[in-house]
């Protein structure tokens, strides 16, 4: 019985950690009171936040300044942590593409500050767009 007990308490912690969503912003800062960055491939940095505690990572973007194919290694690095939605201002075809096969919800549109739009984005007013929002070399 006792260890019935057990299996049942760690499967609800692992049911409630499953509600919580992993969700990646663009942001021109290493903070939640940061602006989103209008560009996801040459974002300043990826703020990973779980949507319920608000606990947060600042990522530094390896691309910001890569010669090519920033959106590619951006949409590959954020699907390597596991995310499921993206907020940013803009996304290119190739980062959309990388993004979408891995199963990443994209958010294009998004303005003001980090936890603003992870706020909006809990409350329903944030979809997930069907099409890059901008052509390829946009944010170089």
């Amino acid at each position: 019985m006792a260890k019935a007990m057990v299996w049942i308490k760690q499967n609800v912690l692992m049911k409630k950690r499953s509600i919580n969503m992993k969700i990646c912003i663009t942001s021109q800062g290493d903070n939640l009171d940061a602006q989103v960055d209008p560009r996801f491939g040459r974002c300043q940095y990826f703020i990973l936040v779980d949507s319920e505690s608000l606990e947060f990572e600042a990522v530094v973007n390896p691309n910001m300044d890569a010669m090519g194919g920033a959106g590619i290694q951006s949409g590959q690095l954020i699907a390597d942590k596991n995310i499921k939605v993206v907020l940013t201002g803009n996304v290119g075809p190739n980062a959309f593409q990388t993004l979408q096969s891995a199963g990443v919800d994209v958010i294009t549109g998004v303005t003001g500050t980090v936890k603003e739009s992870v706020e909006k984005y809990k409350s329903s007013e944030l979809k997930p767009t069907e099409k890059p929002s901008v052509d390829k070399k946009f944010g170089v």
